[in-house]
C-alpha cells in the first residue's frame, strides 16, 4: 500500500522519508538552505563544512535545517541531484530549437560550460561526490549517459552523424566537456567559453586528422 502523505506542524508534507514544502514560504527556506550548503560545502569540502555553517550561511536557526533535512549527507545528495537536473535544463534549453545533431554539440558544450562557471560551487560539489556519495554520482553521470546515448542513436537515424558505438561516444563527449569544466573550475582556466568551444567543437567534428 502506498504511503499517504503525513502534514507536518511545520507546514511541510512528509511522504516515504522526504519532506517537501507545502508553501512560498517553507519552499524559499528551502531553497535557502540549499544554496548556503552550495557555498560552504563547494568552499570547504564535505568534511570542514558544517550544520552550522550552512545555516549560519543561509540566515536561519540551526533547527530549522532539519526540518527540510535530515542529515548534511541528505542535503549533499539533494545537490548532486539539483546540480543534474540543472544542467539537464540548461542544455534542454540551449538545444530545444537545433534540429542538427553536430550544430547542438556546439550549443551544447556552450551552455554547459556557461553554466558551471556560473555555479562553480556545485561543480566542485559532484567532482567531491565520488568519495561522499558514490551512488549519487554514478546516477548523475549514468543519467546524462543515457540521454546522449539515445539523442546520439537519433542522430545516426536521421543521417547527421556516421554509424558508431553510441554509449562509448556519449562518454566520451561527457569526458571532454567534464574535463573543460574541471579546467575552468578547479585550475581557473580563463580562457573565454567561445574560443574553447571553437577548438572543442573542430576536434568533434574533424578529428585530429590533418
Amino acid at each position: 500500500m502506498a504511503k499517504t502523505a503525513r502534514k507536518t506542524s511545520t507546514g511541510t508534507d512528509q511522504s516515504n522519508g522526504q519532506i517537501q514544502p507545502k508553501t512560498a514560504r517553507g519552499e524559499a527556506t528551502r531553497k535557502a538552505i540549499l544554496s548556503a550548503a552550495e557555498r560552504v560545502i563547494g568552499e570547504r569540502g564535505f568534511n570542514e563544512a558544517s550544520i552550522g555553517l550552512i545555516t549560519r550561511e543561509a540566515g536561519v536557526a540551526q533547527g530549522t535545517f532539519y526540518i527540510y533535512f535530515k542529515s548534511k549527507d541528505e542535503v549533499f545528495s539533494e545537490l548532486v541531484l539539483e546540480m543534474g537536473r540543472l544542467v539537464r535544463r540548461a542544455l534542454s534549453e540551449a538545444t530545444q530549437n537545433i534540429e542538427n545533431r553536430l550544430d547542438a554539440e556546439k550549443a551544447g558544450l556552450t551552455a554547459f560550460l556557461e553554466f558551471i562557471r556560473a555555479h562553480p560551487d556545485l561543480y566542485r560539489i559532484i567532482q567531491e561526490a565520488l568519495f561522499v556519495d558514490p551512488e549519487a554520482y554514478h546516477a548523475y553521470y549514468h543519467t546524462f549517459a543515457e540521454g546522449y546515448r539515445n539523442g546520439l542513436e537519433s542522430a545516426v537515424k536521421a543521417g547527421q552523424i556516421k554509424p558508431g558505438d553510441a554509449d562509448t561516444r556519449a562518454w566520451a563527449l561527457m569526458g571532454i566537456s567534464r574535463s573543460l569544466g574541471e579546467r575552468a573550475v578547479i585550475w581557473g582556466d580563463k580562457t573565454p567559453v567561445e574560443d574553447v568551444v571553437e577548438t572543442a567543437h573542430d576536434l568533434i567534428v574533424n578529428g585530429l586528422k590533418p
